[in-house]
């Protein structure tokens, strides 16, 4: 997976890709294309990573550690093993009965943490 792979998503509401559309056009009445909602998807994306990059340079300008801030604007995913052991819990939650749960949690725990 690329690290563009982990952005966080930013689209645009449809209406105001509509009204995009309607000013390119010089008025109301032609149809938003995918291509349209896929167009002001990525020029979104790329805005909000320009403004995430200067705030980042802006921060490190001033000698504090931007990571906390990337990180809470750019989340990872939870990794597969992370994923599974929080089904788990979820699922610990519904039963009463421990050797249904136990050696699938051992299990997953015992897998390696990378992902």
């Amino acid at each position: 997976m690329t690290q563009q792979d982990y952005r966080h998503p930013i689209t645009p509401p449809p209406e105001l890709v509509q009204q995009w559309i309607d000013e390119i056009h010089g008025g109301p009445g032609v149809l938003v294309a995918s291509s349209d909602i896929c167009l002001a998807k990525l020029a979104a994306q790329w805005g909000a990573d320009q403004e995430l990059e200067a705030c980042c340079e802006l921060m490190d300008d001033w000698g504090l550690d931007e990571s906390d801030l990337r990180a809470a604007r750019r989340p990872q995913p939870l990794s597969l093993k992370k994923q599974a052991l929080k089904a788990l819990k979820s699922l610990q939650q519904r039963t009463t009965d421990p050797s249904i749960i136990e050696p699938l949690r051992r299990a997953l725990e015992q897998l390696p943490d990378h992902e």
